[in-house]
């Protein structure tokens, strides 16, 4: 299908670095030429380096797994029909230790709230089916186990 890319980008700027007191602010840098300020959480590396109201790694995990859904369900609902007002989801993401004992996203919880309009509306079971069926296509959903790849750059 295609190839889709992301940059990050951190840089010292005169931190000691070797104290492990330096600041985990970063760059990320998108392809349609979005910027967003990337940090670690402040729940893994405590304040002041983390930045609180930048983006974490597993924030953006959350958000991939609800935009993609989210994605597929208003493809769907279009396909079959209902008009979609508003699609509203307040997703949230768990830490844990896996059954390796490493730390991992162990479970991710979409809460999508969906408002249709038009005389036409789903049933609760055509409703959960959609559901049900953008889960299944959604692309980021059926990589959450992906081979991931560590090709370092080396002079």
């Amino acid at each position: 299908m295609g190839q889709y890319t992301a940059e990050v980008l951190w840089t010292r700027d005169g931190q000691d670095f070797l104290d492990n007191r330096y600041s985990r602010r970063h760059v990320l840098r998108f392809d349609g030429g979005v910027e967003l300020p990337g940090s670690s959480s402040p729940l893994v590396v405590p304040l002041p380096w983390s930045d609180a109201a930048a983006v974490d790694p597993e924030e953006l995990f959350v958000a991939s797994l609800a935009s993609c859904h989210m994605l597929w369900f208003l493809s769907i609902a279009a396909k079959h029909g209902f008009r979609v007002e508003r699609y509203a989801d307040a997703a949230s993401g768990v830490m844990a230790r896996d059954g390796q004992r490493r730390f991992a996203m162990t479970v991710v919880t979409l809460r999508p709230a969906v408002t249709f309009s038009d005389e036409r509306r789903p049933t609760r079971d055509t409703l959960l089916a959609m559901h049900h069926e953008a889960h299944e296509q959604c692309f980021i959903a059926n990589s959450v186990k992906t081979e991931v790849r560590c090709e370092p750059v080396v002079d």
